[in-house]
C-alpha cells in the first residue's frame, strides 16, 4: 500500500468520499506558525484553516515548531505534511462520518535542531498568526530563561525571541504585528501569555519601542477551545480505514463532529487577519468569551459531574453507554434540561435557546459511539470539580426557584457515596460497589471523606455540606441537606438503577422504603 503523500496525490485515486486538498495547496504562502503538534491543534485549528484553503479563503500554511526533542517527524516529512482527519459520531440527532485530507501544514521543525531555520520565519511578511497548546505548563514564567539561547527553554521565551526578531526586522512597522492565540486550557490564557512576555521583555531590558510595539502592534486574545479528539483510531480501526481510502497514513487521527474555537478580540483586525474563521460556525470571534466558558463549564462539564459518580455506582463504564441505557439516559436528560439549563439562563447573559441547542449538542457528543470516554477517569479531582462547576448551579437554582434542585440533589449524593473511601495495603482509596466491585479515587479528600464515613450517613451529609474548607461557603440552602440525605440512604438501601428508574419517573421516593 503506498503512503499518503504529494505524488500519491496526484494519480488521483482517491474514493469519492475522501475531501481532498485545494489544487493550488503546495504553492500557499506560510501565514501561521504553530508551538505543538498535539492531536487537539490537528483536530481544531488546523481543521479550521484546512477547510478555509479548501474554499479559497484564508490561502495560508502553518509552519509546526515542536518544542521537545522526544518523538520524530520523520511521518510529517515522508508524508509532505498531510494527514487523514476521520470525523465521526452524532450531529444534529444524526450519525455523521467526514473523511478528509489535511494540507495545512508545511513542515514541522524541532527547536533544538532548527532554531535558527524558526527564527527566519519571523522575516515573512505574510506570517500573521501564532497558535500554541504547550499544556498548561506552557504558559509559565521562568525567570532563569534567556532569549539568546539556541534555542530557549519555554514557550513564552521561545515567541519573545520571535516577535523581537520580527520587530528588529521589520523596523517595528505595525503592521508586521501578530495575532497570538494560546488555547492552553487555562482562564484567561493569552492576558496570561502577554503578562509573561512582558515581563521577560523587560528583565531582557529590551528597548522601550519594542515595548510598545508589543502593545500597540500585537493581539494576544484569550480563547477557548472544546473538541474531543483522541488522537490514533484503533488499530484495528486504523487498518481498515487504511484499506477503504487506499493509502498508508501513520499520522491518521479521528475527532468528535462536535467543535468550538472561541477567540476573544475587539479589535475588527483580528477578524479580517483570521479570515479562515468565517467557513465554519464553530469558530467564533467576539469581544467576551465568558458565555462560552459558561456553557462549557456548567452544561457539559457539571453534566459531567453531577452524573460520573452515579454511574460508577450503577456499574456503568462509559458515557455512551449511559446514554445507550434508558435510565442513565433519563436522569441525565433530566438533570440537564430541567436544572442545568433554567439555572444557566437565569444567571444571565445567555438565553434560553442558546443555552437548550448548547444542551443539545451535549447529549450528542455524550452519544458518540466512537469514544471510550470512562466515567471512572471524569472523577479524577472530583471534589475540585464538584466545587469549581456545580457549587454555582446548586445555589443558582435555589435562587432562580426558590426551592432546592431534585436532580442535582441525587447526583450529589452519589458523590458522597461514591467518595465512601478505604485507605488499601498499596495507599491508594477503594470505594465498592455491589455493581462493579472495587474501584479507585483520585481525590485529594479521600482521607477526609474515609473519617467522616465512621460516621452515620446523616452526620456524612451535614459535614460535607458544612465544610467551608472544600466548598469556600456553607451548602446549607433550605431543603437541599434533607434531600441529599433521602438520595444518599435510597442508593445505600436500594438497588442504584431502581432509584434512578423511580427519580426519572417521578414517583415518590418512599414507596422504595
Amino acid at each position: 500500500m503506498e503512503r499518503l503523500n504529494n505524488k500519491f496525490l496526484q494519480k488521483g485515486t482517491l474514493p469519492v468520499e475522501v475531501e481532498v486538498p485545494a489544487a493550488n495547496w503546495k504553492e500557499l504562502p506560510v501565514k501561521v506558525i504553530q508551538f505543538g503538534t498535539g492531536v487537539l491543534l490537528r483536530g481544531l485549528p488546523e481543521y479550521f484553516i484546512d477547510k478555509a484553503n479548501r474554499k479559497q479563503v484564508f490561502n495560508g500554511r502553518i509552519v509546526v515548531v515542536k518544542s521537545t526533542a522526544s518523538g520524530r517527524t520523520d511521518s510529517f516529512e515522508e508524508q509532505d505534511g498531510l494527514y487523514t482527519l476521520c470525523v465521526k459520531g452524532i450531529e444534529n440527532g444524526k450519525e455523521i462520518e467526514e473523511i478528509s485530507i489535511n494540507s495545512s501544514i508545511k513542515e514541522v521543525l524541532t527547536a533544538s535542531e532548527n532554531w535558527g531555520e524558526i527564527l527566519r520565519y519571523a522575516e515573512e511578511p505574510q506570517l500573521r498568526v501564532v497558535i500554541s497548546n504547550t499544556t498548561e505548563v506552557g504558559i509559565m514564567y521562568d525567570k532563569d530563561d534567556k532569549i539568546t539561547l539556541n534555542p530557549p527553554h519555554s514557550y513564552p521565551a521561545k515567541l519573545l525571541a520571535f516577535l523581537y526578531k520580527r520587530f528588529q526586522y521589520f523596523g517595528g512597522d505595525k503592521e508586521a504585528g501578530m495575532v497570538i492565540l494560546p488555547t492552553e486550557l487555562i482562564s484567561d490564557n493569552g492576558k496570561k501569555l502577554k503578562e509573561i512576555i512582558v515581563k521577560l521583555a523587560e528583565q531582557h531590558r529590551l528597548e522601550a519601542a519594542f515595548l510598545h510595539w508589543l502593545e500597540d502592534a500585537n493581539y494576544f486574545c484569550n480563547t477557548l477551545v472544546d473538541r474531543i479528539v483522541p488522537g490514533k483510531l484503533p488499530f484495528e480501526e486504523h487498518q481498515k480505514m487504511q484499506e477503504r481510502v487506499g493509502y498508508q497514513d501513520d499520522l491518521m487521527i479521528m475527532a468528535e463532529p462536535f467543535r468550538l474555537w472561541a477567540i476573544e478580540a475587539k479589535d475588527p483586525k483580528v477578524a479580517e487577519i483570521l479570515s479562515f474563521s468565517t467557513v465554519d460556525d464553530g469558530m467564533v470571534i467576539t469581544s467576551d468569551i465568558s458565555k462560552f466558558k459558561e456553557l462549557k463549564l456548567r452544561l457539559l462539564n457539571g453534566t459531567h459531574t453531577f452524573s460520573c459518580g452515579l454511574a460508577v455506582l450503577a456499574g456503568c463504564e462509559t458515557v455512551k453507554a449511559a446514554m445507550a441505557d434508558p435510565l442513565l439516559e433519563g436522569f441525565i436528560k433530566k438533570l440537564l434540561m430541567e436544572e442545568i439549563v433554567p439555572t444557566v439562563v437565569s444567571r444571565g447573559g445567555i438565553e434560553n435557546e442558546e443555552a437548550k441547542l448548547f444542551a443539545e449538542k451535549v447529549l450528542d457528543r455524550f452519544r458518540n459511539q466512537s469514544l471510550d470516554h470512562k466515567w471512572i477517569n471524569i472523577t479524577l479531582n472530583y471534589t475540585s470539580k464538584m466545587e469549581m462547576r456545580n457549587v454555582a448551579l446548586i445555589k443558582g437554582f435555589y435562587d432562580a426557584v426558590g426551592e432546592a434542585p431534585e436532580f442535582m440533589a441525587m447526583g450529589f449524593a452519589a458523590y458522597i457515596l461514591f467518595m465512601k473511601a478505604k485507605r488499601s495495603i498499596d495507599n491508594t482509596y477503594k470505594g465498592y460497589t455491589n455493581e462493579k466491585g472495587y474501584y479507585t479515587i483520585n481525590d485529594e479528600y479521600a482521607a477526609l471523606f474515609e473519617g467522616l464515613w465512621s460516621k452515620e450517613p446523616e452526620q456524612v451529609v451535614e459535614a460535607v455540606l458544612n465544610d467551608q474548607r472544600i466548598w469556600k461557603q456553607k451548602l446549607t440552602l433550605p431543603g437541599f441537606q434533607e434531600k441529599v440525605l433521602h438520595y444518599l440512604r435510597l442508593l445505600m438501601d436500594n438497588k442504584v438503577k431502581e432509584v434512578i428508574k423511580e427519580a426519572v419517573n417521578n414517583k415518590k421516593y418512599n414507596q422504595l422504603n
